[in-house]
């Protein structure tokens, strides 16, 4: 479903510099993304790039059991597909909507026009690659050897740093597969964070209530990533008007 004209709120594109964002504008289609919606799988020829400006998408890892686990995920930050600026790529991962996204779309050929025309471009590209880079085996460390009220706590900080609610809508079934655990172990973590008022829980639904007492119990990767993201991709560029 195509959006009107929204204010560029991802900070790659906003970083842009004018003649280089007229470079992507024309092509760029405003999009809201249901929760749930399926962009890529495991072997699918990235077509399409996406800009977050409101939500979160996951990045999940597959195995032939069907079992699946969270391996990194993109909000405004960043884009979906990027590397395919650069030359065609397959997709590596499961890519899903994991909160109702806002988002600005363009084809692989269209940007990779302007990624040859712009040195920003280019050099945005292969620093969201390493940012992305970082995610991800920072999250295999986090994966294995942190405790699930620590993970969940990270995941919710990592989601609200991404939307502009402290309102987080979610499934069991969806929360247990970004944690790769059964769904009474994501139940049994938020009724303890509830317990402590730091989230209000309800189903298909988690109120973020006390931030900081969330980030105390968060494990150390929250604040590694976000690190890593703030020190190789822009933060404080000004938003601007653009796509249609």
């Amino acid at each position: 479903m195509q959006s009107p004209l929204l204010t560029v709120q991802n900070r790659l594109l906003a970083a842009l510099p004018a003649e280089d964002f007229g470079l992507v504008a024309p092509h760029l289609v405003q999009m809201d993304l249901d929760r749930g919606r399926l962009l890529y799988d495991p072997g699918d020829r990235i077509d399409a790039v996406y800009f977050p400006h409101d939500g979160v998408i996951s990045m999940m890892t597959l195995m032939e059991s069907g079992a699946a686990i969270e391996s990194a995920v993109i909000g405004r930050e960043g884009a979906l597909g990027l590397a395919a600026a650069v030359a065609p790529r397959q997709s590596l991962s499961r890519a899903i909507v994991q909160t109702p996204c806002r988002c600005s779309r363009i084809s692989v050929p269209h940007l990779h026009e302007a990624w040859k025309r712009s040195a920003t471009l280019r050099e945005l590209t292969d620093r969201h690659a390493e940012a992305l880079f970082g995610n991800a085996i920072q999250l295999v460390g986090c994966n294995a050897l942190h405790s699930v009220e620590a993970r969940f706590c990270r995941w919710l900080l990592s989601c609200h740093d991404r939307i502009t609610t402290d309102t987080v809508a979610l499934t069991q079934e969806f929360l247990a597969d970004m944690l790769g655990v059964q769904r009474t172990t994501v139940t049994a973590a938020a009724r303890t964070l509830q317990d402590k008022r730091i989230i209000r829980y309800r189903r298909g639904v988690v109120d973020i209530v006390n931030r900081p007492a969330l980030e105390a119990l968060a494990c150390e990767c929250y604040h590694v990533v976000r690190n890593t993201y703030d020190r190789l991709l822009p933060s404080g560029a000004a938003p601007r008007a653009g796509g249609g």
